[in-house]
This record gives structure tokens, C-alpha cells and sequence, in this order.
């Protein structure tokens, strides 16, 4: 059981790793879809690198034997009230580094939580009271949000990996 885990975390690590050669290929492309490329092989390496996440909490959580060890979703691990029903360091860390917005991983959180957030207007001071309260929103004007580089996401694989190591070492049983 617990090599199988090791097994689902270690894939997704790969699979965010293939994803991000192919992102640098994408933005080193010139084809007509590359920007179209680029895109979806970052958020396929956000998706994977999530993934990784989910396995390793599941990794923790089965070496516990946490009621919550097949959850479905990250967000039911990263909480306080889970850590204090059953601490553990690792959970701590994890927790901790989540809680933290400057952290890796709280960025890779809410990198992962954009993905799944429509489209929004730029915010901008109402200045005449006569102007409509509702305004269209298009999508071609849209301010994005820089994205994130392959160096950026190699970065947190690169941590979620070392973490997943570190981790294995202290939950290994005797």
C-alpha cells in the first residue's frame, strides 16, 4: 500500500516535469498555437504539481492511519482542525507552509485555485455616479496576471520533491 502511494506522488512529479519540457518547447516554438501550448502546458504542470501534493498527503495520512487518508482533496488535509485531531510534523509543516502566502506552496495553492476562477473585470474607482453600476466584462481586454514561468514551476517541483524525500525518510517504519 504505502509503495503504491509513493508510486502516485512520484508519477505526478513526472508527469509535472514532461509537462514543463514541454512548456519550454512551447515558448521556444513558432508555431501559430504556441502561446495556445504554452498555456496549457503550464496548467497542466500546475495540475500535476497539485497532484503530487494530494499523493504526498495521502502518503502522511496513510502512514497515520488518518480516517481522512483517501480524500479527494488537499484542502482537507491543510487544515488546523485535522492537525490538531492528529498531529503529526509532517502535517505540521505542511500546514504551516500552506498558511503562509510568501511560501512556495501557498503560491502553488492559489496558482491552482486561479485556474478554476472566471473571468473578472480590472477594479477601477467609480468616479461619476452617473455611469451604469453593471458593466460587460470582455475577455480580449482582460489585465492578466503575469504567468508563471517554467523556472518558477521547475522550482516547486524541485521543492515538493526534496519535501516528498525528507518526508519518506522520517515516516519509514522499523
Amino acid at each position: 500500500m504505502a509503495h503504491e502511494l509513493y508510486t502516485r506522488t512520484n508519477q505526478k512529479l513526472y508527469f509535472a516535469g514532461l509537462a514543463l519540457a514541454s512548456l519550454r518547447q512551447a515558448e521556444e516554438g513558432r508555431a501559430l498555437n504556441a502561446q495556445a501550448q504554452a498555456m496549457a502546458e503550464r496548467e497542466a504542470a500546475l495540475f500535476h504539481l497539485h497532484g503530487a501534493l494530494l499523493g504526498l498527503c495521502h502518503e502522511i495520512a496513510g502512514f497515520y492511519r488518518l480516517p481522512e487518508a483517501g480524500a479527494p482533496q488537499v484542502g482537507r488535509f491543510l487544515n488546523a482542525e485535522l492537525l490538531s485531531a492528529a498531529p503529526s510534523p509532517e502535517l505540521a509543516e505542511l500546514v504551516e507552509l500552506a498558511g503562509q502566502p510568501e511560501t512556495w506552496l501557498a503560491q502553488l495553492l492559489a496558482e491552482y485555485a486561479r485556474l478554476f476562477q472566471p473571468p473578472q473585470a480590472a477594479k477601477k474607482a467609480k468616479v461619476d455616479p452617473r455611469l451604469p453600476l453593471i458593466e460587460a466584462v470582455s475577455l480580449d481586454e482582460e489585465e492578466e496576471a503575469p504567468a508563471l514561468s517554467a523556472a518558477q514551476l521547475e522550482q516547486w517541483r524541485q521543492s515538493l520533491k526534496e519535501l516528498a524525500l525528507r518526508f519518506r525518510e522520517s515516516l519509514t517504519e522499523c
